[in-house]
């Protein structure tokens, strides 16, 4: 599994516009799927689950289950 490189996430969340005023779950939830091609919900849950600051974004949002993540991310696109 890929850790996240939080040095590029910062790059990433820097150089983009944030015309959607984005937290930075979301912000992170993007650069995921661009950054690592991570489009599966379980792919990204594992990657979060195992880094340290990506866990604790997951337990903020009380997300313990890639089908939680999973439903965050459907409504998060629905927007």
């Amino acid at each position: 599994m890929a850790k996240i490189n939080w040095d590029e996430y910062k790059k990433y969340k820097h150089e983009r516009p944030n015309p959607k005023q984005l937290d930075n779950f979301e912000i992170l939830l993007e650069f995921l799927r661009s950054f690592y091609n991570k489009t599966s919900a379980f792919d990204v849950f594992d990657m979060l689950n195992e880094d340290e600051l990506g866990k604790m974004m997951l337990d903020k949002r009380s997300i313990s289950q890639p089908a939680q993540l999973e439903d965050f991310l459907y409504k998060w696109l629905a927007k």
